[in-house]
């Protein structure tokens, strides 16, 4: 159950004011007022009956202080009994006790779920909004890989493990392995055909499944049937074998992900929305390693907008350049600032322009399309445009050899999207477009920050809900960093206009005394 707070500070409490005003833990506690995270837990206690639990908004910041300074759970609890700012920000007497930190684990799983670490994001950065800390309208929107906190195998080996596992598991629940059973592992490594190697695993692994299936009962051996079960699963994926689905028994989440063409990694991707001007983060999602770019686009902007900031403009890099996102950006009233993708784009503006007006492509000859065509491949049912050019004119122009699928059908195929782009193209060359882009820079600090300083570079547990819980309290715990930045330079700001005024009406009071 839930217990009252202890407001009551002990005489100890004196050495709080050795605690400079301008420490980070106190900006950021004057900043953001968290006593609404015992409201939006106090569902998940019991209010009457159990031992008294650890108050809620204690835990938090305790979780704050281990993402803020990248620690462990036993570090945090460590370094907060010796240390009077981190004491103070927990809002306790210096003599209390502070949790076990086997309570940190229990609160961040059973207490803080998906949907918790959301609302407690969006509720400091709406409080940004209210206190006008966050004034821009600018977001910026990037992925961010995490190394999976083991590493990647081969399917060999991963059915070796398997096997191994159906051995044990049956050990304990029988007591032996019985005889008929094949114990006997083949040596995968032996084998130079790496295919072969992983073909005679595999049918190893089917055969041990099916013997081990004759001699127990579901009753008696829950377990080995759970791990036979998960076995099956694994094996009846088509893309086990081909490495593209699991690769690691100990984090099966994780999934290989590609950098570039030729470097890759094994663990997550990270996706979120940032304040470009603020570099404040507003939205968080975590996915395995072969998430493509921009899939959960709309999720994000939708979180951005409950936090109530007003979106005016949104920046991404080449991967956020597609149709459906663009026109998300659109719905809500946006400008897109996104660098445009050749893959996406094809279309060679040295040789045909675009008149929207009329609809119709130019060549750099000066003909024009008379006729278009809606094509639709049978194969893949791909859509497309066919622009039919003038039959004279082109006979007549001596480039005709040399034009891009153009000769003896004079049409000019793009996608269907092709002329929705080119308006988009021409805006993307202007000046105004380049010099705004220059604003998502702000997006490549924060990775650096968060991995560099906050552990995102390597995670923590095992698992997609591991992971997603290690993503938003790292986003939260640079978040209160920044905003501790903001408030600071702002009530410098404040002080320095204070003073001019002082300064001014003291030039004057001097001026009006000189006069008389």
């Amino acid at each position: 159950m839930l217990k009252d707070k202890n407001n009551q500070l002990s005489i100890y409490s004196i050495l709080y004011n050795k605690i400079p005003e301008n420490h980070i833990l106190k900006l950021i506690n004057n900043a953001i007022d968290f006593s609404f995270i015992n409201k939006l837990l106090e569902k998940s206690y019991c209010k009457y009956y159990g031992r008294p639990a650890k108050e809620p908004e204690l835990m938090l910041r305790l979780l704050i202080l281990q993402y803020l300074y990248n620690l462990s759970d036993e570090r945090v609890i460590e370094e907060a009994s010796l240390n009077l700012a981190y004491l103070w920000f927990l809002g306790i007497n210096p003599e209390e006790e502070l949790p076990h930190p086997s309570l940190l684990a229990k609160f961040r799983v059973h207490r803080l779920q998906e949907v918790t670490m959301d609302e407690i994001i969006t509720e400091v950065v709406k409080q940004c909004v209210e206190k006008n800390i966050i004034k821009s309208g600018g977001i910026s929107i990037d992925c961010t890989h995490t190394h999976a906190n083991t590493v990647k195998k081969v399917p060999e080996r991963i059915l070796k493990h398997i096997a191994k596992k159906i051995f044990k598991n049956l050990e304990k629940e029988a007591g032996e392995i019985p005889e008929e059973i094949n114990t006997n592992i083949p040596n995968y490594k032996e084998i130079a055909d790496h295919r072969e190697a992983k073909a005679t695993m595999k049918a190893y692994v089917e055969e041990v499944i099916a013997q081990v299936e004759e001699k127990i009962e579901g009753e008696k051996h829950t377990k080995t049937c759970k791990v036979i079960e998960k076995a099956r699963e694994i094996l009846e994926d088509p893309k086990f074998i081909e490495q593209k689905s699991i690769r690691s028994l100990v984090d099966q989440d994780a999934r290989v992900g590609y950098k570039s063409k030729t470097e890759s990694f094994f663990g997550y991707k990270t996706e979120y929305a940032m304040t470009t001007k603020e570099r404040i983060i507003t939205a968080v999602r975590v996915y395995n390693g072969a998430y493509v770019d921009g899939t959960g686009f709309e999720e994000l902007i939708d979180l951005t907008k409950d936090s109530g900031i007003e979106i005016k403009e949104v920046y991404g890099d080449k991967a956020y350049f597609r149709k459906p996102i663009l026109d998300v950006i659109k719905e809500n009233g946006a400008e897109a600032y996104i660098p445009i993708s050749e893959m996406v784009y094809k279309i060679d503006e040295s040789k045909y322009a675009y008149n929207k007006d009329s609809d119709q492509w130019f060549c750099d000859y000066g003909n024009y399309t008379v006729e278009k065509q809606r094509k639709i491949r049978k194969r893949d049912g791909r859509e497309s445009w066919k622009y039919k050019f003038d039959v004279e004119g082109c006979q007549k122009c001596p480039k005709k050899d040399q034009c891009f699928k153009i000769g003896k059908s004079n049409t000019l195929e793009i996608s269907v999207n092709i002329p929705e782009y080119y308006e988009y193209s021409q805006r993307a060359k202007t000046k105004e477009f380049i010099e705004k882009y220059k604003e998502r820079a702000s997006q490549e600090w924060k990775n650096g920050e968060m991995k560099r300083f906050h552990g995102l570079s390597r995670a923590r547990g095992y698992g997609l809900r591991s992971m997603s819980m290690q993503s938003k309290l790292t986003a939260l715990a640079v978040n209160l960093k920044r905003i501790a930045q903001l408030v600071s330079s702002l009530s410098k700001n404040n002080h320095y206009f204070l003073l001019l005024k002082i300064r001014i009406k003291c030039f004057r009071l001097y001026k009006t005394v000189k006069v008389a």
